[in-house]
């Protein structure tokens, strides 16, 4: 037996209430037992956001959050994220608006696999 209200009921009912998550686990062996590879992911917003809180305005907010979206994507597709934003910058004053997409920080294989994927629009 165990007290009510002490670390082993506490740890138990909190086994209980994941059996399947944890059944899950011990028969797979595949899953990872955390999620250290994601909390390491977003430990830069997580951190960041308290320094956000101050942003000034909503539309502030809303550029902070797109710019850290950028970012994010440049890292996720192995870009470097700084000379992702210096190339941009540089093209960014003589680019067509028609093609700004094509300034987005993704690798040159997943355009080709999204354009492929897109319908062609009709021209009228």
């Amino acid at each position: 037996m165990t007290a009510d209200g002490g670390a082993s009921a506490k740890t138990l009912d909190y086994t209980l209430k994941r059996w399947p998550a944890l059944i899950r686990y011990a028969s797979t062996g595949h899953l990872p037992i955390d999620n250290n590879v994601v909390e390491n992911c977003i430990r830069p917003i997580a951190i960041g956001k308290r320094n956000w809180l101050f942003a000034g305005s909503e539309w502030a907010d809303q550029r902070a959050a797109a710019i850290q979206t950028l970012f994010g994507t440049a890292k996720l597709n192995g870009i470097d994220p700084a000379a992702w934003l210096k190339q941009t910058l540089g093209k960014l004053p003589i680019w067509p608006n028609s093609r700004i997409d094509e300034l987005l920080p993704l690798t040159p294989e997943f355009i080709v696999e999204l354009n492929q994927k897109q319908p062609v629009k009709p021209m009228w």
